[in-house]
């Protein structure tokens, strides 16, 4: 799998990642490095505590990394969730399932990429 189409796996912008960090190695090497950030484990457990400030804060991260990494389908979802979670609310119905949906789909395509890479 090329980093090309790892992003068309993962519902991502690759020409935007691309003219944003201006050259591929350095997409790749963020793009390996998204997999072992622990924002959504942290964003897990602040849900599973009630704790929306800080599942605020980890959406956020997300969101963010995201975006600079034209992550689209994972941007969006997870900016829905973190506005949703603005102020220290419950999400909104169907949100944190969404953003689990899209963020396992994107590290499921990142680990076949580095299978590829490294096989």
């Amino acid at each position: 799998m090329t980093l090309q189409e790892c992003y068309a796996a993962m519902g991502g912008d690759y020409n935007d990642a691309i003219g944003r960090l201006r050259s591929e190695r350095l997409v790749q090497k963020f793009v390996l490095k998204f997999a072992e950030d622990g924002s959504y484990s942290l964003l897990q457990s602040s849900l599973a505590d009630s704790n929306y400030d800080e599942a605020f804060r980890a959406a956020h991260t997300i969101k963010g990394v995201c975006q600079n990494l034209s992550l689209t389908r994972l941007a969006d979802s997870s900016s829905a969730l973190c506005e949703s979670l603005r102020g220290g609310t419950p999400p909104a119905s169907g949100l944190a399932e969404q953003v689990s949906a899209d963020y396992q789909e994107t590290v499921s395509a990142i680990q076949a990429f580095r299978e590829g890479i490294s096989g």
